[in-house]
């Protein structure tokens, strides 16, 4: 099993418009692709010194690494474009892939 991790950053003056925003239509979006099995939306409650705004998980489960390249390949430029259009540089994204041990 593998697991594509996407940690944002956002002020929070916009969080609840985007959480609004990720589940009635980024998420759907995303798993309407059928490359993912499930997903994890969730709030970090761990603060660090040096942050500042508010910080959210989104981790998608994936069958196999070659569901992921498809995603990356065929899906993920434009869904990136569609949020930088909608949101600029107040969501800042960081991805990781993990594999299940």
């Amino acid at each position: 099993m593998v697991f594509y991790n996407v940690t944002c950053n956002l002020d929070e003056s916009i969080a609840n418009e985007w959480i609004t925003w990720m589940k009635t239509e980024h998420l759907p979006e995303v798993m309407s692709t059928r490359l993912f099995e499930s997903f994890r939306f969730c709030k970090l409650v761990t603060e660090a010194d040096d942050n500042e705004g508010l910080n959210f998980s989104i981790q998608y489960k994936l069958l196999n690494m070659a569901n992921f390249e498809q995603y990356k390949n065929e899906f993920a430029p434009a869904m990136r474009n569609k949020t930088l259009q909608k949101w600029g540089e107040k969501v800042l994204s960081f991805r990781s892939i993990m594999e299940e041990i």
